[in-house]
């Protein structure tokens, strides 16, 4: 799924002052990623001294999908352009293995 789909898909807020980063308003809060996304996609996760929860990560079209799996089961999902999603990246401290 690309990022102006999903966009278009759910409803997202822009995240101050993250240029081209957007948070899914709270209706999602209890659908994974993979049923956010509605298909099957490769989900990259990982634990980081950066982020308290664990971060999923989707590379899709455009940009892609960072997921934050709390304790209590919910998520925080963000919605990132290419550009904010290599910054946000990079700002956890996460590299992605190609393919």
């Amino acid at each position: 799924m690309s990022f102006d789909e999903l966009r278009e898909r759910w409803s997202w807020k822009p995240i101050a002052n993250c240029p081209g980063r957007y948070v899914l308003r709270s209706a999602g809060t209890n659908l994974s990623p993979r049923e956010l996304l509605g298909c099957d996609a490769k989900i990259h996760q990982f634990q980081t001294p950066h982020a308290r929860d664990t971060v999923l990560v989707v590379v899709g079209e455009g940009g892609g999908l960072i997921s934050y799996w709390r304790p209590d089961g919910t998520y925080c999902h963000t919605l990132n352009t290419k550009e904010g999603l290599a910054r946000k990246l990079e700002q956890l401290g996460l590299r992605l293995e190609p393919g």
